[in-house]
């Protein structure tokens, strides 16, 4: 008996493979079709809802001389897939409508990963080959002015709600295409959202809204896909709405609320290989575009020195994101980055930094901040206190003052403005900085 049981079961399994690909070949056969009867004149004069209808009336027609093949449920699928693949982006468009999923990664035509809560999990979603995917991939480059070939086989881009992708094709992949996207949620993260996750309390918040506010420059660290630009999307929303904006990415996914905001994005080399446009050549050219603040979505090139500079030189409040296991690594990071331009500069790269993040600068710069007496800084100097208040554990205080005792500068210092040395507390010094 149980072998009968596993000799039907194998059957029925076999069975479904016979029909699915039967009905994978039944929808290239109709796409096919649609393709040829579609009058492309007539495409551009429609929107995208009369396209779509008169696209589902032409499949259903096609459908109609081969309903003894599929059920009704299959035709509906069926529909609904050649829309996709005609007009969106195949196999994928389901996942991208699912909320819930918040990465997709495709490994070759054949293996479809997507990470739901934090998990990653396989679907089974498939791509008829390697053609049928590097048909998608290069639809997707195309839609944002990128190129992705055999001679430039690797691209980042977007989609049209933000949402990043970077693939690589052959000769480079040498099991088809593998394509990355990382999805924005519907829904942006709000502070309300943090505090309620308790991933941040109520003064950390209020901390950071009197920096952006006060014009302080920021940068956020962390490792990839550890929410860097969601913080960077969430801090913008405290930037006045009377201010100009500047905003510099590889790829556009920054989601500023204000008015006034002038984006701008990096572009690749032709098949020429001219037309070239960096990070640095935007960051450089924003500097005559009158800006009150400029916003790098992330540096991690040679334009991590024209920031430091723009961010010292009169271009308070700019933010940008970097690569740092932790905070506390972060200026090393920064001066790695910076300093990787200097090579071929005799130097005076290095010492330009050196000479921008030397102790006791990031003081200098937040006093001359509150030397304006603005209510935010105001604000700033009551968060210190607060915080330096709190009630932490006796031996986290300890440790935090063994950390701040070797540095040239502590994180007191660098917050207040305080000069008087990395061991003094915001409770007991009498700066009046402080």
């Amino acid at each position: 008996m149980p072998r009968r049981n596993g000799q039907s079961s194998a059957a029925d399994a076999s069975g479904d493979s016979d029909r699915e690909q039967r009905f994978q070949n039944l929808k290239k056969e109709i796409h096919k079709n649609l393709i040829t009867r579609m009058d492309l004149s007539s495409v551009g004069r429609m929107d995208d809802y009369e396209l779509r209808r008169e696209l589902r009336r032409g499949i259903e027609e096609l459908c109609d001389y081969r309903a003894d093949l599929i059920s009704q449920a299959e035709r509906n699928r069926l529909i609904d897939e050649v829309i996709d693949e005609t007009l969106g982006l195949g196999p994928i468009d389901p996942l991208l409508r699912d909320p819930t999923i918040s990465d997709i990664l495709i490994n070759g035509p054949k293996t479809v990963y997507v990470e739901r809560r934090g998990r990653l999990e396989r679907t089974n979603v498939k791509f008829h080959d390697d053609q049928h995917l590097l048909e998608i991939v290069q639809r997707i480059a195309g839609r944002a002015g990128r190129r992705l070939d055999e001679s430039s086989p690797m691209v980042d881009t977007r989609l049209e709600d933000g949402s990043r992708v970077n693939a690589i094709i052959a000769p480079l992949a040498l099991d088809g295409a593998l394509v990355s996207i990382r999805r924005f949620g519907a829904q942006p993260l709000l502070a309300g959202d943090l505090i309620a996750r308790e991933s941040a309390t109520a003064e950390m918040i209020d901390f950071l809204e009197a920096c952006v506010r006060a014009r302080l420059n920021i940068m956020i660290s962390g490792g990839t896909g550890s929410g860097k630009t969601t913080f960077l999307n969430l801090l913008s929303a405290y930037i006045p709405e009377d201010e100009r904006v500047a905003t510099i990415e590889d790829a556009a996914e920054l989601q500023l609320q204000q008015p006034h905001v002038a984006r701008m994005e990096t572009r690749p080399e032709n098949v020429e290989g001219k037309g070239l446009v960096t990070a640095r050549d935007l960051l450089r050219n924003s500097l005559r575009m009158r800006p009150d603040r400029i916003i790098i979505g992330e540096c991690r090139g040679e334009e991590a020195f024209d920031m430091l500079q723009a961010m010292t030189t009169g271009h308070d409040g700019s933010l940008t994101t970097i690569h740092a296991n932790a905070a506390s690594k972060c200026w090393s990071a920064w001066r790695v980055t910076t300093c990787r331009c200097g090579s071929s500069t005799g130097g005076s790269t290095r010492q330009s930094t050196s000479s921008c993040i030397a102790p006791g600068s990031a003081a200098a710069s937040a006093k001359s901040c509150r030397s304006r007496r603005s209510p935010a800084s105001k604000a700033i100097r009551s968060a210190c206190t607060t915080s330096s208040r709190s009630s932490r554990p006796a031996s986290e205080r300890t440790a935090g003052r063994l950390e701040n005792s070797g540095r040239p500068e502590s994180a007191h210092s660098a917050a207040t403005g305080c000069d008087r040395g990395a061991s003094t507390s915001p409770r007991r010094c009498s700066s009046r900085a402080c």
